[in-house]
């Protein structure tokens, strides 16, 4: 008896690019959760999804650069493969009522071709920490003043140590004015790399080089996701174009 061939599916005919927020307590929802949810909401919002070829198609969605768990975030990103042409403001409106409050869709874009991973080298981010302004400042300056800084985190290769200071692109202490007393932010913008730098693994170089402690429960966001600038900035990466 001859073997059953799996099922071979058509190519999209479609890409659309999507940004979306973590907030609040979903901060904490996991990269393998988030994407079980969005599957859910993709089937409920009937989007006319391109499926995966093989004996267990699965609806083709292409995740990049995802925050880690904890952090929150307004700068996620995925792309979706589809088997008709659709609206990009249809689908954004109907993916946001699909899903929880707290996982919102920001923006929702026809992709121009391309990788869209290729385009997010670099993050910035906000770090808010129990530190007064002062002595956050004067931290800031030891570690930027370093040629290096080692820390360690545990990676799914094994513990891997990494220079944290070579990641990072700038660093400065938000403006203190309005903020809790005891309290101060951090404004740093990340360099993508392999291993990846984290704004905790920041906090850890902070910590190596002149012993800051963070104070309990550090707040992180990341506010964009893009190619850097060569101003330093971090672009939009729904704004380009092929």
């Amino acid at each position: 008896m001859p073997q059953q061939q799996p099922e071979q599916q058509a190519p999209p005919v479609q890409r659309l690019r999507v940004r979306y927020a973590k907030r609040g307590r979903l901060r904490f929802t996991s990269h393998r959760d988030f994407s079980r949810a969005f599957e859910r909401a993709v089937f409920r919002a009937r989007i006319p999804m391109a499926y995966s070829s093989g004996f267990n198609p699965h609806p083709r969605i292409s995740y990049a650069g995802a925050a880690p768990t904890g952090s929150a975030s307004e700068a996620e990103y995925l792309e979706l493969a589809l088997a008709e042409v659709v609206d990009p403001a249809e689908v954004h409106a109907v993916l946001d009522e699909a899903l929880p409050p707290g996982l919102d869709v920001l923006e929702v874009v026809a992709s121009p071709g391309g990788s869209l991973s290729d385009l997010l080298e670099g993050s910035r981010w906000r770090i808010e920490l129990g530190v007064d302004h002062d002595t956050l400042a004067d931290s800031v300056t030891r570690f930027l003043a370093a040629d290096e800084v080692l820390v360690e985190r545990m990676t799914k290769k094994g513990m891997r140590e990494f220079d944290a200071r070579r990641a990072v692109v700038s660093l400065v202490v938000a403006p203190a004015d309005g903020a809790e007393q005891g309290r101060a932010s951090l404004d740093v913008v990340l360099r993508h790399g392999t291993p990846a730098v984290r704004p905790d693994d920041v906090l850890r170089g902070l910590e190596a080089v002149v012993g800051l402690a963070p104070g309990p429960a550090p707040l992180m966001t990341r506010l964009a996701q893009g190619p850097l600038l060569d101003s330093g900035e971090v672009g939009d990466p729904l704004a380009h174009r092929a």
